[in-house]
C-alpha cells in the first residue's frame, strides 16, 4: 500500500538554492490558485478605480490639473498593467491544469514556482498603482441632471404655441427657434413650459441648458451658467480668461446633443464667442431664444420665428377673474364693470393681468378699484430696469410730486409710502433686492410705461430713456407736452440747448457724465418739482435753477459742486435737499439753510471739507450750520457732518437734531482724546455712524453722563478699564471707523445689537475689536451676544489687531468678511457652527489664511471652502 504511487523529482526540477525548497517558496506553488484569485480581484479593483477616475476627470474636464502629464501617464500605465495581468492570469490558469493530486501539486515545480512568484509580484504592482494620490484633488460628484425643472405656473391660452415649439424641436431642418413678442406677453413663461416638457417626454438630447442673456449681456456670466450645468464653477474656472472658458465649453458641448434656451435676447448674441457650437443637422442640437424684436430673430439666424401674441379678450378676462376670485368680484355691484376696465388697460398682457389681478384680489371697495385704474392710466415709472432703488428716495419723490398729499405730517406720508411699496412687492410689481432697496423688473416697467404711453389721455406725457446709452439729449422738439422725464444712467456730458417744457414736473438726469449745464437750460421749466443731478460731474449750477420756485426735491449728492450761492434762498418750496458726499463743497453762506423753512429732509453726510470765511456756516467745524438747523421747524430726516467737539456738543443740546439724525459723520476732532458716546442712545433714529481722521482720539467710552455734564474731554486720556453702564443703541446698523490712529478697541459695539455693517480701516493701534474685560462686568446677568445681526465685517490695515472677540460667536447673519494687512490676527471667532447655512465668503491674503488658527479641525474644514483671494 505504501508504494501505491510515487513522485519523482529530478535535481534540475528542484527549487533553486535549496534541495527540498523552503516553506516560503513552496507557498508560491501551494497557494498558486489563491494567488491567481487575489490577482484577479486586484485587477478588478484597479479597473473600477480607473473607471471612477476617468469619470471624475471627464466631470472636471477643462479644469487645470497641476500634474496633467502624470495623470495621462498613469492611465497609460494602468492600461498596460491590465494587459499584462490578463496575460499572466491566462498563463496561470493553464498552469493549474497541469497540477495533480487534486490541484495540490505541480508536475513542474520550477515552472510553477516562477509563475507563482510573478503572480504575487504583479498583485503587489497592481496595488501600488492603485494607491496613487494623483486624483486626490478631484471631488466626488454626481453628474448634473440632463434637464432642470424650472418653477412655473399653468399657462392660459398658450397651449397651441407650446405644441408648435415642441413640433419644431422634432424637425431635423429646424435648429434655431426664435420666440418674439412684446415685454410681458409671456415669452419666458412659454419657454419655461417647453423646458419642463423634456422631463415628461422621451427625447434624444444629452443635456438641456437655460441661460438668461438680458439687455447688456455679460459673456463670462453666460459661460459660468453653462459651465455650472456641464461641469462645475470653482475658483480655477473663474481664473480662466474668456477665451479659455470658450475653448473648454466648446470641447464639452461639441460631444453632446444639447438644447440651449436663451432668455431675453436684445441683440445678436455671438454663440461661438462664449464657446457654444452652432446647432446644425450634423450635431442635431437646438437653440430656442426669446426676444422682443423680430429683427433679432433674423440676426440670430432663426429657422423658425414664432410670435407670442397677447391674449384675446375672453382668455384675458378668464385669467383676470381667476386671479381676483369670485368673492371679490361679487363683493360690490360696481366692481365687475371696474374689473373689465382694468382688463382692458392690461391689453391682454398675461403678466399684467396676473400681477394686477393678485393686487386687486383683496380690494372690495369700489374706490380702491377706481384708484387702481387711475394708477394704471398715469404710471410714473422712471427708473431703469433691474436698477436698485432706495426705498426712502422713492418715497421722497412721491411726497414731493404730491402723490401722498393727503397726509399733513411727513411720518404719515412715509408710512403710507412704505405700505404702498410693501403692497407692490407682494403683488410682484416690485422686487426687494436688499433690505433698503427695491427694483422693478423690466417686464413690469415696460408694462407700466406701455400702458401709460399707449393710452390716448396720457400719450407723450412720459419720456423715459433711462440706461439707453445716450451721449446726447433726445430731440428737444418732443419735450413740450412731457410731464415726467428720465434720462438717468446714460453718458450725457453737456446740456447745451434750451428746451421748452411748460408742463415738466419731474426730471431725472442723475448718473450721467454731466459736466456742463448751459445758462437757460432750466429757464422754461416753470412747474418743475423734482430734479435729480446726482452722480454727475456738475461743479456749478446755472443761475436760473434758483428761479424754479415750484421745486420741492433737489438731489445734488455725489456731485462736484463747490458752493451754494445766496440765491438758494429763493427755493422756498424745497422739501428735500440731498448734499451727501459733496466733498468739494466749501461754502454755504449764512442764512441760506435757515431760509429753507419747508425743508423736511436734509442730507449732508460726508459733505464739504474745511470751509473758510466768516460768512460761511462750514468754516467753524459746522457749529454755525447746527445753529441754523434749529430754525427748520419741519425738518424730519437729517444726515449731518460734524467737524468739531463744540459743534457736536451743540447738536446734543438740541432735541430736534438728536431726534431726526439718521446718518452722523464725525471728522477731524483734533485735540480730542476721549469721547463718551452714550449720546447715541438718545439718537433714536441713528442708522449710520462714521468716525474718521481723529488723530488724537484714544478712547470711545460709555460712562453715562449726568444732566449738563460735558461728554467730550480734551485734557487727558481717560483710561477706563471697564464700561460702567449698560446702553442700547438699537437703531445703529452701520459703523465705520477710519484713520483714528490712537484707538485700541471698539468695545462699545456690543451695545449695538442690530449692527449689520462694520468697517475698521487704517487704525494702527487697534488691538481688539471687543475687549471682554471692559464690558463683561456690566453685562453680567444679561443675555448679550455681540454681532448677532452682523452681515459684513471689513478689517483693513490694522497692524496691531490680535482679536475680534475672545470666544467663538454664532454669527447667524454673517455673509462676508474681508481682512487685509492684519498680520497679527491669527484667529477668527468662528467654530464649525458659526454662520451655519449662510454661504459666507472670507476674503484675505493667502499667507494670512494659511497661518490662521482654528477652534478645531471641524471649524477649519467648515470654513476652508469660504476663502477667496483678496
Amino acid at each position: 500500500m505504501g508504494n501505491l504511487f510515487s513522485v519523482s523529482i529530478s535535481m534540475q526540477d528542484s527549487l533553486p538554492g535549496c534541495k527540498g525548497g523552503t516553506a516560503l517558496r513552496a507557498k508560491y506553488i501551494c497557494e498558486f490558485e489563491e494567488n491567481i484569485k487575489a490577482l484577479k480581484e486586484a485587477l478588478e479593483d484597479l479597473k473600477d478605480f480607473r473607471n471612477d477616475m476617468k469619470r471624475k476627470v471627464e466631470m472636471g474636464e477643462g479644469q487645470p490639473m497641476e500634474q496633467l502629464d502624470q495623470v495621462q501617464r498613469w492611465f497609460s500605465r494602468a492600461e498596460a498593467m491590465e494587459l499584462e495581468v490578463d496575460q499572466l492570469i491566462r498563463d496561470g490558469t493553464r498552469e493549474t491544469q497541469k497540477f495533480c493530486l487534486g490541484g495540490c501539486c505541480s508536475k513542474n515545480c520550477l515552472s510553477s514556482y516562477k509563475l507563482g512568484r510573478k503572480l504575487v509580484k504583479k498583485a503587489d504592482d497592481v496595488a501600488t498603482l492603485r494607491s496613487t494620490r494623483l486624483f486626490d484633488g478631484l471631488a466626488d460628484r454626481l453628474p448634473p441632471p440632463a434637464v432642470d425643472e424650472r418653477p412655473s405656473e399653468p399657462t392660459v391660452g398658450f397651449e397651441s404655441t407650446i405644441d408648435e415649439v415642441w413640433s419644431c424641436l422634432r424637425e431635423e431642418q429646424v435648429q434655431i427657434i426664435g420666440l418674439y413678442g412684446m415685454g410681458g406677453v409671456g415669452k419666458t413663461t412659454l419657454m419655461t413650459q417647453v423646458n419642463n416638457e423634456f422631463l415628461k417626454t422621451i427625447h434624444q438630447f444629452d443635456i438641456v441648458i437655460w441661460v438668461v442673456v438680458s439687455r447688456d449681456p455679460n459673456p463670462e456670466k453666460v459661460q459660468d451658467e453653462i459651465w455650472k450645468k456641464v461641469g462645475f464653477c470653482d475658483d480655477k474656472w473663474k481664473s480662466k480668461s474668456q477665451d479659455e472658458k470658450a475653448i473648454s465649453i466648446f470641447r464639452i458641448l461639441g460631444k453632446k446633443k444639447f438644447v440651449l434656451f436663451l432668455d431675453d435676447v436684445w441683440e445678436r448674441f455671438d454663440l461661438l464667442k462664449v464657446g457654444i457650437p452652432l446647432p446644425n443637422q450634423q450635431n442635431n442640437s437646438k437653440l430656442v431664444f426669446t426676444t422682443r424684436s423680430e429683427e433679432v430673430c433674423g440676426r440670430m439666424g432663426a429657422h423658425r420665428r414664432i410670435k407670442v401674441e397677447c391674449l384675446a379678450w375672453k382668455q384675458a378676462w378668464d385669467l383676470f377673474q381667476n386671479m381676483v376670485g369670485e368673492d371679490t368680484l361679487n363683493s360690490h355691484p360696481e366692481i365687475p364693470q371696474l374689473a373689465e376696465t382694468i382688463v382692458k388697460e392690461c391689453l391682454g398682457l398675461p403678466l399684467a393681468l396676473v400681477t394686477t389681478g393678485r393686487t386687486m384680489a383683496c380690494k372690495k371697495a369700489p374706490q380702491e378699484w377706481k384708484f387702481a385704474i387711475k394708477m394704471l392710466q398715469s404710471s410714473s415709472s422712471s427708473f431703469p430696469e433691474d436698477n436698485d432703488i432706495f426705498k426712502e428716495d422713492l418715497i421722497d419723490c412721491w411726497i414731493c410730486e404730491g402723490f401722498l398729499d393727503e397726509f399733513d405730517d411727513r411720518d404719515g406720508a412715509r408710512n403710507q409710502g412704505f405700505d404702498i411699496i410693501g403692497s407692490l412687492i407682494r403683488a410682484c410689481l416690485l422686487e426687494e433686492s436688499r433690505e433698503y432697496f427695491v427694483k422693478m423688473h423690466d417686464v413690469i416697467r415696460d408694462m407700466a410705461l406701455w400702458i401709460a404711453c399707449e393710452c390716448g389721455r396720457v400719450k407723450d406725457k412720459f419720456l423715459v430713456q433711462a440706461g439707453a446709452g445716450l451721449t446726447e439729449l433726445p430731440e428737444i422738439g418732443k419735450w413740450k407736452g412731457v410731464e415726467r422725464m428720465s434720462l438717468m444712467s446714460n453718458h450725457i456730458e453737456k446740456l447745451t440747448q434750451v428746451p421748452t417744457c411748460p408742463n415738466l414736473l419731474t426730471l431725472f438726469l442723475n448718473n450721467n457724465s454731466l459736466e456742463v449745464i448751459t445758462d437757460g437750460f432750466f429757464q422754461l421749466m416753470p412747474r418743475l418739482q423734482v430734479l435729480n443731478l446726482s452722480w454727475s460731474r456738475v461743479s456749478e449750477l446755472p443761475t436760473e435753477i434758483f428761479r424754479l420756485v415750484s421745486l420741492r426735491y433737489l438731489d445734488l449728492s455725489w456731485t462736484c459742486i463747490s458752493h451754494l450761492p445766496n440765491e438758494f434762498k429763493n427755493l422756498v418750496n424745497l422739501k428735500y435737499l440731498n448734499l451727501d458726499y459733496t466733498q468739494q463743497l466749501g461754502i454755504i453762506p449764512r442764512h441760506v439753510v435757515s431760509s429753507m423753512s419747508r425743508l423736511q429732509v436734509l442730507k449732508m453726510f460726508h459733505c464739504g471739507f474745511y470751509g473758510v470765511g466768516e460768512d460761511n456756516v462750514l468754516s467753524d467745524g459746522n457749529e454755525a450750520l447746527v445753529n441754523e438747523l434749529e430754525c427748520l421747524n419741519n425738518l424730519c430726516d437729517l444726515n449731518i457732518t460734524i467737524r468739531s467737539a463744540s459743534a457736536l456738543q451743540r447738536c446734543l443740546c438740541s432735541e430736534k437734531i438728536e431726534g431726526c439724525t439718521q446718518d452722523l459723520f464725525l471728522q477731524f476732532f483734533n485735540g480730542l482724546n476721549s469721547l463718551d458716546i452714550s449720546f447715541l442712545e438718545n439718537m433714536k433714529r441713528l442708522d449710520t455712524l462714521h468716525i474718521s481722521d481723529c488723530a488724537t482720539l484714544a478712547d470711545l467710552n460709555i460712562n453715562g453722563t449726568d444732566e449738563g455734564q460735558e461728554i467730550l474731554t480734551s485734557d487727558n486720556y481717560l483710561d477706563n478699564s471697564k464700561i460702567t453702564s449698560l446702553k442700547n443703541f438699537h437703531s445703529l446698523r452701520s459703523v465705520r471707523i477710519e484713520r483714528c490712529l490712537m484707538l485700541k478697541d471698539l468695545t462699545w459695539l456690543v451695545f449695538a445689537p442690530n449692527l449689520v455693517n462694520l468697517w475698521i480701516v487704517f487704525c494702527r493701534n487697534i488691538e481688539q475689536v471687543i475687549d471682554s474685560g471692559k464690558w463683561v462686568e456690566a453685562a453680567e446677568g444679561r443675555n448679550m451676544s455681540p454681532f448677532a445681526k452682523l452681515e459684513d465685517l471689513i478689517l483693513i490695515d490694522l497692524p496691531k489687531l490680535k482679536s475680534i472677540y475672545r470666544n467663538t460667536l454664532a454669527f447667524p447673519c454673517l455673509k462676508e468678511v474681508r481682512v487685509h494687512c492684519c498680520p497679527k490676527l491669527k484667529k477668527l471667532p468662528l467654530n464649525s457652527n458659526s454662520a451655519k447655512g449662510r454661504g459666507m465668503v472670507i476674503y484675505g491674503e493667502k499667507d494670512w489664511r494659511n497661518e490662521l488658527e482654528w477652534e478645531d479641525e471641524a471649524a477649519h474644514n467648515a470654513f476652508l471652502p469660504c476663502f477667496r483671494s483678496w
